[in-house]
């Protein structure tokens, strides 16, 4: 039986496999391995019978916002929930944040429309979003599709209570 469950440091080698995987065809963006291990709390994984056969990232960017990321399912299991799984697991941890907007880029346009995503335009998200962007090789011809999920209404988020001083310009109008 899969667990879906979060990730711990003695997961990080076979999150790093999974996720390699997946770089290494051009389907994500490579993950370092330290860089997986400094974020072992953004991860989640499914486990099963002791191996993981699946990872995923919620990446906090802001009072609103997180990235769905790193979104990796062992081979042989695809087509078979483990990804669904990790989504609606990493989709309740953002409500229980408080996060109003999830996104995510991705390849994989048709999964992610049946978790309820849309597609939405590159420049719909904010600049911060495109740091980890500067280590792909594909940073000047992106051809990845974002797609965004509302998880409360845009008017709930109360952008007056940061000092101004303390936004950032995609928050300052």
């Amino acid at each position: 039986m899969a667990l879906v469950r979060k990730a711990r440091v003695d997961d990080i080698l076979q999150a790093y496999r999974l996720i390699s995987g997946y770089a290494e065809s051009g389907l994500m963006l490579r993950r370092p391995l330290a860089g997986l291990y400094e974020n072992t709390r953004d991860l989640a994984v499914v486990e099963e019978d002791g191996v993981l056969v699946g990872v995923g990232g919620l990446h906090v960017m802001w009072q609103d916002l997180a990235e769905l990321r790193s979104l990796a399912v062992a081979a042989g299991r695809t087509g078979q929930g483990v990804g669904r799984q990790l989504v609606e697991f990493l989709l309740d941890e953002a409500r229980q944040l408080g996060i109003a907007r999830v996104f995510a880029l991705t390849y994989q346009r048709p999964f992610f429309e049946r978790c309820g995503f849309t597609v939405v335009t590159k420049e719909t998200l904010p600049q911060k979003v495109w740091t980890d962007c500067i280590h792909c090789e594909k940073f000047d011809s992106c051809d990845e599709i974002a797609m965004e999920l509302w998880l409360a209404p845009p008017d709930s988020v109360r952008r007056d209570e940061i000092p101004l001083v303390e936004r950032p310009f995609w928050v300052r109008g």
